[in-house]
């Protein structure tokens, strides 16, 4: 008689406060420090409102990412809710729609994390292109050692990127509140000065902004009682962003106006006409600190769907093995670092909000698409939360510029052919 030999799991290391700090590590990042601008330049003041209509639908897939993975905790997120509860096709455009749109957005950390650290040291990032791409290279080696090491030291290194950044933030916050007590009824009015087309297009880019609470969600695999501790902190780091941007984008455009919180670095450029050159650096280093946050997790969780899909041959099985203490599958996350540090060699990653936004809302879909088909009796939330996702999230995701999301129906196409030949191989 034949025995199946289980595949090896990763350990159960996470709690609540670890899986909430992992998920702030996640948003708190670039989305931050460029978002807000650009949401802006789209909606005005009414950019407040657009924080807030991303947030819902943010809070909306958080549930259902939620109940998803304490349901089913393994390492892989929707990619492995859509083949459980959907079918094999989409759970495969899930995982690939994750793996094509973060490692451009973990190279666009990690290029945003030498750019910045360049302007700290007084020399302009555009004139020392190589030494833009040394730094940002030598970004993605240093974190993808701490990641082999496995999540408790991976846990160890966000907790203190994410306390530095949320201080920086803190003395946005702070230093930005008089003047927008002060000036807050001229900045903000009229609130809404832009069409709402522009409002709804910057609620779907301003989503972007909240998307790293899936990380959670891939690393159900190595959460304590995931049916506690995966909710639990979804639910806690979507209401502290969700609080967080409000201030932000409040006492920013109270503080300096629309015209004072825009360009690439919005934040920067509004707190060096409050607090002067010294306010920029501090805030210049909660930056730097961001985007380390964010290329951080976006390895880890890179390489746990990347291992999810090996597991399944969807990927070549190698990616699927563990290191000898099954803390880490040390090939993904091999492979997912070196496609990111190829990304970077280019030298100017620009995966632009849009693209982004449509490939996540998409993988989003399909979350909800798959909290629909849970049996009631591992349901944690009502059904129209799951359906209020889906449909809000196929809404905001052909929003976006025609051209846009062609290409990104264009590259679903090209990952689904090569899943039927991988499928079909002989």
């Amino acid at each position: 008689m034949s025995t199946v030999t289980p595949q090896p799991q990763l350990k159960r290391e996470l709690g609540v406060l670890g899986a909430t700090l992992m998920g702030l590590g996640s948003i708190v990042g670039t989305g931050v420090f460029v978002s807000i601008g650009i949401g802006v330049n789209l909606a005005g003041p009414a950019v407040i409102l657009a924080v807030l209509i991303g947030a819902i639908v943010a809070i909306f897939n958080g549930l259902s990412s939620a109940q998803l993975a304490a349901s089913h905790p393994v390492s892989g997120g929707t990619y492995e809710y859509g083949y459980r509860y959907l079918s094999p096709w989409l759970g495969f455009t899930a995982g690939w729609m994750f793996l094509v749109a973060k490692s451009a957005s973990a190279a666009t950390a990690a290029l945003g994390f030498a750019g910045y650290l360049l302007n700290a040291l007084g020399r302009d990032a555009g004139s020392h292109s190589v030494l833009l791409v040394a730094i940002a290279l030598l970004a993605v080696v240093v974190l993808t050692a701490i990641v082999l090491k496995g999540i408790r030291r991976s846990n160890a290194a966000n907790t203190v990127i994410v306390s530095v950044t949320l201080l920086a933030l803190g003395f946005f916050i702070l230093a930005c509140l008089p003047p927008a007590i002060r000036n807050g009824s001229q900045n903000l009015t009229p609130f809404f000065a832009a069409p709402p087309a522009n409002l709804l297009e910057a609620s779907a880019l301003m989503f972007v902004a909240y998307t790293g609470y899936g990380r959670i969600a891939t690393m159900g695999e190595e959460a304590r009682n995931p049916r506690q501790t995966i909710p639990q902190a979804m639910i806690v780091c979507l209401g502290l962003t969700l609080l967080l941007y409000c201030t932000i984008a409040a006492v920013g455009i109270g503080a300096v106006g629309v015209a004072g919180l825009s360009g690439t670095a919005p934040l920067e450029t509004a707190i060096r006409q409050v607090a002067g050159a010294g306010g920029s650096v501090v805030l210049a280093v909660g930056a730097m600190t961001a985007m380390l946050g964010v290329l951080l997790n976006l390895i880890l969780g890179l390489s746990r769907v990347l291992l999810a899909m090996g597991r399944r041959s969807d990927m070549p099985r190698f990616f699927a093995r563990l290191n000898r203490e099954q803390t880490t599958p040390t090939w993904a996350v091999l492979a997912m670092s070196g496609a990111i540090g190829l990304l970077v060699l280019v030298g100017n990653v620009k995966t632009t909000w849009s693209f982004s936004a449509f490939s996540v809302l998409i993988y989003y879909a399909i979350t909800n698409g798959a909290a629909l088909r849970l049996p009631a009796q591992e349901r944690l939330f009502p059904v129209w939360v799951s359906a209020a996702g889906l449909l809000s999230c196929l809404l905001l995701a052909f929003w976006v510029e025609a051209i846009v999301w062609q290409v990104g129906l264009g590259l679903i196409a090209g990952g689904l052919v090569w899943h039927w030949l991988r499928q079909h191989r002989g």
